[in-house]
This record gives structure tokens, sequence and C-alpha cells, in this order.
């Protein structure tokens, strides 16, 4: 349990939480150095307890899924463990683990979602992030990812890292507003 404890303590603190939807390598440098060997010793099979709670499966699918984004940013090592975040959410829901997380929480335990080309997973997303009724944003964030997935099967701004070719579609679609996450 301490290290659940540790990556939640860490990921919701009033210091951190506003850092996570912003590119900053100074914060990647410290989600390295706090959860860089969690997520290592996550990924040899260490917790596989954990989603049996609802504050190890969040724990776990942050590990998974929010911190390779920051530690191996603009590389496919980033979106590399998204299935097993996936999974894991998906375990959560059906087991009705979400339901135990205050919604601030339950909007990280959905991430992996909303973070997927997969269009079922897409409107899974948002039918999950509807629920979410604290913040109406999450709904707006939620739908368009959905759109994007839903027009492109894919987030071109993720085709660089990828090793993608970009279409040119999808680069006229980089060049507007809010195309990328």
């Amino acid at each position: 349990m301490d290290e659940i404890d540790a990556v939640l303590d860490f990921c919701f603190s009033e210091a951190v939480a506003p850092k996570w939807f912003v590119k900053d390598p100074d914060f990647d440098t410290e989600v390295a150095r706090v959860l860089g060997p969690l997520l290592e010793r996550a990924r040899a099979g260490a917790f596989g307890h954990w989603p049996a709670t609802a504050r190890g499966a969040l724990a776990l699918v942050l590990l998974f899924d929010q911190a390779p984004r920051n530690l191996f940013r603009d590389s496919p090592e980033a979106y590399a463990l998204d299935p097993r975040a996936r999974a894991l959410t998906r375990q959560a829901v059906t087991a009705g683990l979400d339901r135990d997380l205050a919604q601030d929480r339950r909007l990280f335990l959905y991430l992996p979602l909303q973070h997927s080309e997969v269009l079922a997973d897409q409107n899974l997303s948002v039918e999950l992030f509807g629920q979410l009724d604290e913040d109406p944003d999450c709904l707006v964030y939620a739908e368009r990812h959905r759109e994007i997935v839903q027009r492109f099967g894919r987030f071109p701004h993720r085709n660089a890292a990828l090793g993608r070719e970009t279409t040119a579609e999808e680069a006229d679609f980089l060049t507007q507003p809010n195309s990328s996450f």
C-alpha cells in the first residue's frame, strides 16, 4: 500500500495536479524521478494485486497511462503501455471500482479510453466522462478526442512520434486550433 500511496499522493498533490496536461521538461524530470522506478516495477508485474482495489487500479493506470507520456515524450514508448492501461480501466469499470473514487480521480482512471485510437474505446470514454458532472469540460474533451478518431481513425498529432506518414488532410487539421492534446 505504501507504493499506491506514493503514486496517488504525488499525482494528486496540489503542486503536481495542475501540471499533468502541460508540456514541461522540468515536470517530466520530476515524474521520472518519482514515478519512473515504480513504473519499471509495475511493468515487471510487481503490482499485480493492485487492481483489486479502486485506489490500486487508479495508481496502476496512472503508471501505465500518464507516466509514460512524461517519461518518454514524443516517442513510441510514450504509448507502449496504453493497451495495459485500457485493460485495467475496463476491468475497474466492469467491477464497479470506479464508483469508489471521487470524480477528479475517476477522470484519470478513464483517460486510457480517451487516449485510445479505437472508436469503441472513444464511445465508452464519452459515456463515462459524461457521468462526471463536477467538471463539464471533461465531457467536452472526451467528445473532441472521439471526433478526431472518428474522422481520422487515429490521432494525427502522434504520427511523428510513431513514425506514421501524415496525410494531407491530417496536415491541414494539425494547423487548426485544438488539433492536438
